[in-house]
């Protein structure tokens, strides 16, 4: 029966049809890649004074709906290095058979203010005894404000090094002082970059055996030019800024113009789970 079959022409042109269907669902897959990489600021609940609470800010309640929403469905919680290595690098890493099937995504957090680290280490764990899933925030640091009191308090180097021992936290750079870097000096945009990096690395030091701290870079304010780009280059391997697009790895050849969304109170939830699943979800 076998061999009447392999040999039938109607089955021969089924498998070849089968197969055309394959390659074809795979080429479509690869070449509408997209990856939302998202950019939120500080977190607030309802015990947050009102004065407190800043525009780019975004609420407890509705980011943990977001996060559990996410850990109930196939992601893969992409770290800078991940989506360098297998996205982005010119020598791309095969993906893991355990991530075959899910879909990438970056969640980012800038300027390492202390409500977002104290939030999310209140809602990461939570979600990961509950779901099993543990997902990988992105912080880009500005070491100049680590421990920063005040209306902006930011987190502290044993802050940050908390939730980086636990597993939870992928820690790259964001400036030294969050300062524009097309409207000061080259010189001072070297230090700022420079500085910055150093400074993270030797607050993450003995807990970064891998030497992934610090290697990837989100301008502040999203403003960057060629000339920061060329001083960007000479540190770090990737850097993002902020263009309301997904990311395309296929498409977006330039590893310093890197798409992300940006997330403040007004964004909705179904906004972002609908960029969340992508264009063709």
């Amino acid at each position: 029966m076998f061999n009447f079959f392999s040999s039938s022409p109607r089955f021969k042109l089924l498998l070849d049809f089968l197969i055309g269907i394959i390659v074809c669902l795979f080429i479509f897959k690869t070449f509408t890649l997209e990856i939302p990489v998202f950019g939120f600021h500080g977190i607030f609940d309802e015990l947050t004074p009102p004065g407190n609470i800043r525009n780019f800010d975004y609420p407890k309640d509705q980011l943990k709906l977001f996060l559990e929403d996410l850990a109930q469905r196939k992601y893969w919680f992409l770290s800078t290095q991940d989506l360098y290595d297998y996205f982005l690098s010119p020598q791309r890493k095969t993906i893991p058979y355990e991530h075959s099937r899910d879909r990438p995504i970056v969640l980012s957090f800038d300027d390492g203010y202390k409500n977002a680290h104290t939030k999310l280490m209140e809602i990461l764990p939570e979600i990961e005894q509950q779901y099993g899933k543990k997902i990988k925030i992105v912080f880009f640091i500005n070491p100049g404000f680590m421990d920063k009191l005040g209306n902006n308090t930011h987190a502290s180097c044993a802050d940050l090094r908390e939730g980086y021992k636990k597993g939870y936290y992928d820690l790259q750079s964001h400036g030294q002082n969050h300062e524009n870097l097309t409207e000061i000096s080259l010189l001072r945009v070297e230090s700022e970059l420079s500085r910055a990096q150093k400074n993270l690395k030797a607050c993450v030091g003995d807990l970064d055996s891998t030497q992934e701290v610090a290697n990837h870079f989100a301008y502040p304010f999203g403003a960057t030019n060629d000339e920061v780009i060329n001083l960007t280059k000479k540190y770090y391997k990737s850097s993002y800024l902020y263009n309301s697009r997904a990311l395309h790895p296929l498409h977006d050849k330039d590893k310093y113009r890197l798409s992300r969304f940006t997330v403040n109170r007004e964004t909705s939830l179904h906004s972002l789970q609908a960029k969340s699943k992508g264009s063709w979800f």
